[in-house]
C-alpha cells in the first residue's frame, strides 16, 4: 500500500539516531500488524523529475531511465497506531552522506514522504527458553520493538554495537533481561559483533535469535556461527543483513542477489 507520511515532530534519541514523528490519513495497511521488524520503503524523487501520483516504482522500472528513478529505502516502522494515523521512525544520521538520513536530518513539521508497506517476518517467541538480539544502530529499532514485546519475565541477551557510550539508547529491558553495549570508537567494528556473540554464554534451553546489520559480517560470521557450530534450525532464527559497508542500497541489493545466487536460493 502507498501513502503519505506528514512529520509532525522530531527528536533525537541518541546524537546519530534522530526520531521522525509522522501522521498519515490512511494507516489501514498496519491492520493486524504484529511483526516487531515491521519496515516500510521510503520513496525520495529525484529532483526536477515529474512522476505518477502515487509513485509506483516497481512499475516504472523499465519504463523510466535508471537515472531517474526515485531512490527507495527500508527503515523500521514503530509505534504504528491505525486509529489516529501516527508512527514513527529512527534514522541514523550520517552527516552529508546517504539520502535518508540528510533528509531526516532537517526534517520538520509539514514534510511529507511517500512511503510503501508495511512488510515484516518477526516476533519473539513467547515460548522460547530465551531470546539473544544482536545488531548495529540500524537494528536498534526493531530491537527496541521487541524488547518492548517480551514478557516481563522473558530471559534476553542484547548485543549492540554503537559509536560510543553517548550513543547508548535507553532500552526497556526485562528484568531477566542484559544488554551489552560495544563501541566502535573504542574497539572498532570488523568483526566484534561476531567476536562478542562467540564469547556469549549459551544459556539453556530453546534460543530464538534476531540478528541484524551490517551484511557481511551478519551472513558470513555469525550465521554459520549460530547455524553450523551452534546448530540453530531456521525457524530458531531472524538473520539477515540491514546494509553492506561500502555499498548504497542499491549496491546492497545486488549483493545480496549474489550471495542468494552463490548460495543456490
Amino acid at each position: 500500500m502507498t501513502t503519505y507520511l506528514t512529520v509532525t515532530s522530531a527528536e533525537l534519541v541518541t546524537p546519530c539516531l534522530r526520531r521522525v514523528w509522522f501522521r498519515s490519513d490512511d494507516l489501514s495497511a498496519f491492520a493486524g500488524s504484529e511483526c516487531t521488524d515491521r519496515y516500510v520503503k521510503l520513496i525520495f524523487p529525484k529532483a526536477g523529475v515529474t512522476y505518477p501520483d502515487p509513485i509506483d516504482v516497481r512499475a516504472l522500472r523499465g519504463v523510466m531511465p535508471a537515472e531517474d528513478l526515485p531512490t527507495v529505502r527500508t527503515f523500521t516502522a514503530l509505534f504504528p497506531d491505525v486509529e489516529s494515523g501516527t508512527m514513527a521512525i529512527d534514522f541514523v544520521l550520517h552527516g552529508d552522506e546517504g539520502v535518508a538520513g540528510r533528509w531526516a536530518a532537517t526534517a520538520a513539521p509539514g514534510d511529507q514522504l511517500m512511503v510503501n508497506g508495511p512488510g515484516g517476518a518477526y516476533r519473539p517467541d513467547p515460548t522460547a527458553d530465551w531470546h539473544l538480539l544482536v545488531g548495529d544502530e540500524t537494528a536498534i529499532p526493531a530491537i527496541s520493538a521487541a524488547l518492548a514485546d517480551l514478557q516481563p519475565d522473558a530471559v534476553v541477551r542484547a548485543i549492540l554495537l554503537v559509536d560510543s557510550e553517548a550513543d547508548e539508547p535507553k532500552l526497556d529491558v526485562p528484568a531477566r533481561g542484559e544488554v551489552t553495549f560495544l563501541h566502535r570508537r573504542e574497539i572498532g567494528a570488523d568483526g566484534v559483533l561476531e567476536a562478542a556473540v562467540r564469547e556469549l554464554e549459551w544459556l539453556p534451553g530453546r534460543v530464538h535469535a534476531f540478528v541484524h546489520g551490517e551484511a557481511h559480517e551478519v551472513m558470513r560470521r555469525i550465521r554459520p556461527h549460530l547455524f553450523r557450530e551452534r546448530g540453530l534450525t531456521r525457524d530458531q532464527v531472524s538473520i539477515s543483513g540491514y546494509w553492506r559497508r561500502g555499498r548504497t542500497e542499491e549496491g546492497f541489493r545486488e549483493w545480496k542477489a549474489e550471495l542468494a545466487r552463490a548460495e543456490g536460493r
